[in-house]
């Protein structure tokens, strides 16, 4: 038997990565594992007022900083929701207001900065537990996270891999996702989410024993429901309707080659369970804004699986 804790959709918070790093000892599992989204999305200045204060807006809520001590407790609350602080001052913040591109640049820098920060963190805590981390970024994450986790001693890169979890167990790791609104680093065609499938399926030796790490859920599962969007990506309020938003090609790829276990996330609303013939999918959901982990702890067996909980803490 393997146990196997799985999160996902983390999205820059820094106490869910402290707690996805701790759940493999806290659970007693094997092996942990990221289905992907592991950067935050959005930058919040702290700004140099000139007479020893900063100002922050954090959630359109404004603070004033009255001394070093409240400044490192602003970070810290911007860090745990997500966010990537960065002190600054008005003349900068008026460039960046200019300058589109420098904002891209100093984003990219903090997504690095703070990975790089998270992998040390992982290979401290990790090394010599025997613990197996597997990581594969998600749509919301920059293709440079890539090298950097390849960089790491005790977290593994699974992205559009096979690797083998045990005697028994293989997984493929995606964290490509179908054509979503807000245009992310990686998402594609339904046609092309299945030739990148594919590309790893033809090197699975038992699909009876595959895990399928996919980051977007498969549509109409109950695991990709959302609420339909306004053209200004707003969710419409007349009606509260919900519409299924998940892959296609993730569906039809489960149905055919029925693995053992799904993996998915993605849609943060949309926590639950289905099973697709004999294949059991699990999307944990996410409540990273508020600094919880979201998971799934599973154990499986040879071509069974003996027990799963959904867990939250």
């Amino acid at each position: 038997m393997t146990k196997i804790f799985f999160a996902t959709d983390v999205h820059g918070s820094e106490i869910c990565w402290k707690k996805f790093i701790s759940a493999g000892k806290f659970y007693g599992a094997d092996i942990i594992i990221l289905g992907g989204d592991i950067s935050g999305k959005a930058v919040v200045p702290i700004i140099h007022g000139g007479n020893g204060t900063y100002k922050s807006i954090l959630l359109e809520h404004e603070s004033i900083l009255h001394n070093e001590d409240e400044v490192l407790e602003m970070e810290k609350r911007v860090r745990s929701r997500g966010y990537y602080p960065y002190r600054t001052n008005p003349d900068e913040m008026n460039e960046l207001r200019a300058d589109p591109e420098k904002v891209h640049k100093l984003f990219l820098s903090l997504v690095m900065k703070t990975g790089e920060q998270w992998l040390a963190y992982a290979d401290e805590k990790l090394a010599g537990s025997g613990i197996r981390c597997f990581v594969s970024p998600g749509n919301d994450d920059m293709f440079e996270l890539d090298a950097l986790i390849q960089t790491a001693h005790q977290v593994e890169l699974s992205e559009g891999k096979v690797v083998e979890l045990d005697n028994h167990h293989e997984m493929i790791s995606s964290g490509w996702s179908n054509i979503t609104p807000w245009h992310t680093f990686r998402e594609a065609p339904e046609e092309d989410l299945s030739k990148k499938m594919d590309l790893m399926l033809g090197n699975v030796k038992d699909m009876h024993n595959c895990i399928f790490n996919l980051h977007v859920p498969p549509y109409g599962s109950g695991l990709d429901e959302a609420p339909e969007l306004t053209e200004d990506l707003r969710p419409k309020l007349a009606g509260n309707i919900i519409i299924p938003v998940g892959s296609k090609a993730v569906r039809d790829a489960i149905m055919k080659h029925q693995p053992l276990l799904g993996l998915h996330g993605h849609i943060h609303e949309s926590k639950g369970t289905k099973r697709m013939g004999k294949t059991l999918c699990i999307n944990p959901g996410s409540m990273y804004e508020q600094g919880y982990l979201s998971g799934a702890l599973i154990t499986v067996g040879n071509e069974k699986i003996k027990n799963f909980v959904m867990t939250n803490g």
